[in-house]
């Protein structure tokens, strides 16, 4: 069993919490923020596929005391990074929170990723390089006082990041909000959906994709396990093919419509191609 940490929009926690359970998760205890649960590899890879609500999911590798920029260095480097990178693996660093040490967090983020260089270059090991736009992996470090947290992002970029948006319009709604919204609508799947003032059609489509049983991380291309040491490619295809069969099965049974439109004619050129990409276009008359 892994240890791990959903986060999500605050407000969305009960939510998540319920939907996570119904995808396998045990231990489930809502905080701030978020839903700590644990599961096996299988229930890691069903969240990221599956989750609507959650932002990211997280894999903790550990804690540190922070008294001194050396003891960020030497807390982060207690852990075996030569079992969590695959080799060649890429990395970046993200860092947040400041105490009375640490002040700037690019140098707490210089730090962290000094101590991953080094920990294999001390066993005379190829070094991983860093890649801040697209890496293999996230390694994620929040400081809170004197208590540094360090964990491995498996979302990689933000799980409200579907894939099916290109562009959107001026004041566009986060998918994860948008699919939160659905569900406390009080809207039940297999009745006509309007949405007047559809924008770029992200509350549609995510009502669309919720109702055809297609899940949210179908049309995503990189994931934060790429890099990661145990990613079992075997049991993500497993996943994935299992999603991809729902979804065909949900669209094809599927016989109600979800209906919008917008005084911009523009912004719905681009709610139809969002639409498509999302692979809803059929449902969705949009005017």
């Amino acid at each position: 069993m892994n240890s791990l940490f959903a986060s999500t929009a605050r407000g969305l926690e009960e939510l998540l919490k319920t939907e996570l359970e119904k995808l396998g998760a045990v231990g489930c205890q809502v905080v701030q923020g978020g839903v700590h649960f644990q599961g096996d590899t299988r229930l890691i890879y069903q969240s990221l596929m599956w989750s609507r609500l959650a932002s990211r999911i997280i894999l903790p590798m550990g804690e540190c005391k922070v008294y001194s920029d050396l003891d960020l260095y030497l807390g982060v480097q207690a852990i075996n990074w030569t079992e969590i990178f695959n080799p060649g693996a890429t990395f970046a660093v993200h860092f947040s929170g400041l105490n009375d040490t640490i002040r700037n967090s690019q140098y707490g983020a210089m730090k962290v990723k000094d101590a991953i260089v080094d920990a294999f270059t001390r066993k005379n090991l190829p070094r991983p390089n860093v890649d801040r736009e697209s890496p293999d992996l996230r390694i994620n470090v929040w400081l809170n006082k004197e208590t540094a947290s360090i964990a491995l992002d498996l979302s990689g970029d933000g799980l409200h990041l579907r894939g099916y948006r290109d562009r959107t319009g001026l004041a566009p709604i986060k998918e994860t909000l948008a699919a939160a919204i659905v569900m406390r609508s009080g809207w039940q799947p297999g009745t006509p959906l309007l949405d007047p003032m559809c924008g770029s059609g992200t509350l549609l489509i995510e009502a669309a994709m919720w109702a055809t049983d297609r899940a949210p991380g179908l049309h995503r291309g990189h994931w934060g396990f790429s890099g990661w040491a145990q990613h079992d490619e075997a049991i993500w295809q497993e996943v994935k093919a299992e999603a991809q069969t729902r979804a065909r099965k949900g669209l094809a049974e599927y016989s109600s419509h979800f209906y919008g439109s917008d005084s911009d004619a523009r912004v719905i050129e681009r709610a139809r191609s969002n639409a498509r990409r999302a692979g809803i276009g059929s449902l969705s008359p949009l005017k």
